[in-house]
């Protein structure tokens, strides 16, 4: 829309690229499991690279000439989001698999991972609050501008973890690792499939950061209310974060998943039917959603960590690079396809949309457009409940994860040599 390019098209080149990311993601995976560095560092180094590399792909990436056609359009995309999507890969899995080097308290990796996510999400709505305002019709700002404030926020935010993060646990040995090495260790980690197998479906089909502009614009009139709705959820959902870490001490983390996900389809079908004609309820409504939606994300990868030990546990192959590969791998497929998949509901004949080339709110605002009933209704209806779906689908494939805190921690000892393998078989609570 805002480049000049149909979405069916911009949604099929991010689908396409998709196949360089599976290359790419899997052979990472390998060569960081076999790459040594002089440092004698096995995460660092990695992560030092990609602070320079991913705020500079991220700018190419959005600087795309608005003067060009359509296809020389499409082809820098393509390029600039290939580079984009190396460059994170390069930061992604070392900056989850430092946690197995950094401690071997599976207690202690996943309070260090919630407090992580906590982060995350304030940068992640600062930079929100941030971007939103910018490209408003209240401000009008391209997404060149968004994407150089991203950059220097990224840089700045990147720097600390090269000077303070600690490398305690790596391995001074590691064996030589190969593709059927990879194969064998991931056909063993069965829990690692399942997991990411009800991820795909909860990920993909959250395609309400791609609609969320405008459904702001188109169903409530400015593009700003999603800061006002974000806001008013800010507060609950950081105090329930906040106390994730305490949860996660009195109930297994993916207990405590699976019910923040009833509760979520549950509060996504209550807000459909409710419709969005009153702005009270709608508001009432998001926040009480966003309690679980937020422990969701709080959690979400905490997951990976217990899946290495376990895979190290079954298979008897050091493979955390290839199990961090696959968490990036599925997290950047699945913001692929949400994204696409939000941009191809709307460029449907069926939907009725009405599609034009601006380059900020401010513009698409003086043209005027209107949009039909029924069109407003399929962005309402893909809104709310394609992501509830999806986190239904999710939920039933989850039922299968059975993996479990305690067993983890025994795995983890046993991985380390703490243990003997028949203690650890004598100390599990089920026959893995």
């Amino acid at each position: 829309m805002f480049l000049g390019i149909n979405p069916a098209k911009s949604a099929a080149v991010m689908l396409a690229v998709k196949i360089w990311d599976a290359v790419n993601d899997a052979l990472f995976g390998v060569i960081f499991d076999s790459v040594k560095f002089k440092s004698g560092k096995k995460y660092l180094p990695w992560i030092r690279i990609s602070t320079v590399l991913i705020p500079l792909a991220t700018l190419i990436l959005f600087c795309i000439p608005a003067s060009a056609g359509e296809t020389a359009k499409l082809l820098w995309f393509a390029v600039a989001y290939i580079i984009w999507d190396t460059a994170y890969t390069l930061c992604d899995v070392p900056i989850y698999g430092a946690i197995t080097a950094m401690t071997r308290n599976i207690e202690e990796r996943s309070s260090m991972l919630s407090f992580k996510s906590i982060w995350a999400g304030v940068g992640i709505a600062f930079i929100t609050v941030a971007g939103t305002v910018l490209v408003s019709e209240h401000v009008g700002a391209n997404y060149t501008v968004v994407a150089a404030v991203t950059c220097v926020f990224a840089l700045a935010t990147m720097l600390p973890v090269n000077k303070t993060l600690t490398e305690r646990y790596v391995p001074e040995e590691e064996e030589s690792f190969t593709l059927r090495k990879m194969f064998s260790y991931l056909f063993k980690n069965k829990y690692l499939l399942i997991y990411y197998f009800g991820y795909f479906f909860y990920s993909a089909a959250n395609i309400s950061g791609a609609l969320n502009l405008f459904v702001s614009y188109y169903l409530f009139n400015d593009t700003l209310f999603s800061l006002v709705v974000g806001a008013c959820g800010t507060v609950p959902s950081l105090i329930c974060s906040l106390l994730v870490p305490g949860m996660l001490k009195k109930i297994d983390k993916m207990k405590l998943y699976r019910i923040c996900c009833v509760l979520m389809v549950v509060l996504s079908l209550v807000m459909w039917v409710v419709g969005y004609e009153s702005l009270i309820l709608h508001i009432v409504l998001y926040v009480v959603r966003s309690i679980p939606l937020a422990i969701i994300g709080v959690i979400m990868f905490i997951f990976t960590p217990d899946c290495a030990e376990y895979g190290k546990y079954k298979s008897g192959i050091e493979a955390k690079g290839i199990t961090f590969a696959i968490q990036t791998f599925m997290v950047k497929l699945t913001a692929a396809v949400s994204g696409a998949m939000g941009m191809f509901l709307l460029g449907l004949k069926s939907t009725g949309w009405i599609t034009v080339e601006v380059q900020s709110f401010e513009e698409l605002q003086t043209l005027g457009i209107v949009q039909s009933q029924h069109a407003l209704d399929v962005l309402w209806f893909s809104y709310v409940m394609v992501p509830a779906i999806g986190c239904f689908i999710a939920y039933i494939i989850w039922k299968f994860y059975k993996l479990n805190d305690k067993d983890v921690q025994i795995m983890a000892d046993c991985n380390t040599g703490k243990i003997t393998r028949e203690e650890a078989e004598s100390k599990l609570s089920r026959t893995y």
